[in-house]
């Protein structure tokens, strides 16, 4: 069993990495939307003419789109880079956690929580979580003052162990506590408030709608200070859900449905910033955690577990009216790992500096018109955090299989330009054997540093 100590929060929250908070006037709120399996070529503003998607569509023309923002190619390595700035191999968290598993994202982890706290936010989690399930991992122990969601994806089941019932918990299906913890059945998950479960197996037609409401009556609570909200959905992972209310409309089966469903929740919290004259005070940021499963990650190779293009560069749209100039796009290297230091600068803060991230602070690529690289490089871990493959500029060279089961024996180098050839299609790696060994070697080098200075590893 992994055994891990928290540190007390007050040690993270006000240790010499972090500094005092500027006035609350100066902050801007910060709503942060992260689908799940939601691939690039599923929303109107990155191609889709299939789903109907005209809140996404107005916030691209509000905002501005990434056309080269990276995530990884599944979900728990992914969380972990977006909350703390680095590499899911340097903070010891692996592709995919799952109930039976006890380890999570090290309490000794400073995460964007917890610098927006330091600086007065109000924070609150709604959604998935998926960096560890047991009570040192969860959001409440990580800098969210709340938390309402599922722990995991939502085709796991429970830890039917060390599940905490609150008193009232609604068990749904003919289940009670009893038989709760006899049996764990896949696809039935639990949704949780705080460090309690409130409702087995929960209901996930209705987990969209919920969502939504909870993140709403987050921003009216909060609408006289600053507030950031991390909204996770489950959908569209499988097993795919929609309410009455969306089923059956989008034309395109449940994955549409469900797809149509969160874009109405993205307008339901733009009318919410609206009328609480909060539109131009809050930057939202909407991405995705990983590659299509269900959906397209068109016009990309691959999709979700690969390192193809299709399985990590992920739709994504900026939006803070007055500061990201309208209707443009941002071809410049970025991604999750890249939205903590970024966020540290708005929020009148700074990212820590008693560790090491790998991610940078991106905010020209948001405000400016015309933008220079803030970085060349991105590194792409396999699911099993094995470095595959690196990014430099328009090259990317693949030094392992980029599928998640292929046989690495013979595996021969695989060298792309992406400018040239978007959908790495023709292999260059026989011309340009100077840039094969250029680009392996400062993988190499890369990786070799992150695994040397990993943090938290957790032990037996």
């Amino acid at each position: 069993m992994n055994t891990w100590k928290s540190l007390p929060l007050a040690l993270v929250l006000c240790g010499p990495a972090l500094q005092a908070a500027p006035k609350p006037s100066e902050k801007p709120n910060v709503i942060l939307i992260f689908a799940d399996d939601l691939g690039y070529g599923d929303i109107g503003p990155f191609g889709n003419t299939e789903f109907k998607t005209p809140n996404l569509d107005r916030m691209a023309r509000e905002g501005r789109k990434f056309t080269s923002f990276y995530a990884t190619p599944v979900c728990s390595m992914s969380r972990a880079c977006l909350l703390t700035g680095s590499y899911n191999v340097r903070v010891s968290v692996p592709g995919v956690l799952f109930p039976r598993n006890t380890n999570g994202l090290h309490p000794n982890e400073i995460t964007l929580a917890e610098v927006a706290k330091s600086q007065g936010y109000a924070t609150a989690c709604v959604g998935k979580w998926h960096l560890g399930h047991l009570d040192p991992f969860l959001p409440t122990r990580q800098g969210f003052d709340s938390y309402f969601g599922i722990p995991y994806s939502n085709d796991m089941t429970i830890d039917s162990k060390n599940a905490r019932f609150a008193k009232d918990c609604v068990f749904r299906e003919g289940m009670n506590e009893e038989s709760a913890r006899a049996a764990e059945p896949r696809h039935k998950v639990p949704l949780m408030r705080g460090e309690e479960v409130i409702e087995y197996p929960a209901d996930q037609d209705t987990l969209t709608q919920r969502y939504t409401a909870e993140s709403i009556q987050f921003i009216r609570a909060n609408r006289d200070k600053p507030f950031f909200l991390y909204l996770p959905h489950n959908m569209v992972h499988v097993p795919l859900a929609a309410s009455p209310a969306f089923r059956n409309r989008s034309g395109h089966g449940l994955f549409g449905d469900a797809v149509e469903e969160l874009d109405w929740s993205v307008g339901e919290i733009y009318k919410t910033l609206k009328e609480l004259d909060l539109d131009s005070k809050t930057l939202v940021i909407f991405t995705s955690d990983n590659g299509a499963d269900t959906g397209s990650s068109k016009p990309w190779r691959g999709k979700k577990g690969t390192t193809y293009e299709g399985g990590v560069r992920e739709p994504c749209i900026m939006r803070w009216p007055g500061h990201i100039p309208a209707g443009t796009e941002c071809k410049q290297i970025a991604g999750n790992i890249d939205v903590l230091p970024t966020l540290a600068k708005l929020v009148g803060g700074s990212a820590p500096t008693d560790r090491t991230l790998d991610g940078r602070d991106i905010s020209p690529l948001l405000l400016e018109a015309d933008p220079k690289p803030v970085r060349d490089t991105q590194i792409y871990f396999s699911r099993a955090s094995e470095p595959a493959a690196i990014r430099q500029g328009n090259w990317k060279l693949h030094v392992r299989v980029p599928f998640p089961k292929g046989a690495q024996a013979g595996f021969e180098p695989e060298l792309y330009d992406l400018e040239a050839d978007p959908t790495e299609s023709t292999n260059l790696a026989a011309q340009h054997p100077e840039r094969v060994k250029q680009l392996s070697e400062e993988l190499k080098k890369r990786a070799d540093e992150i695994h040397e200075n990993r943090r938290n590893a957790p032990t037996p």
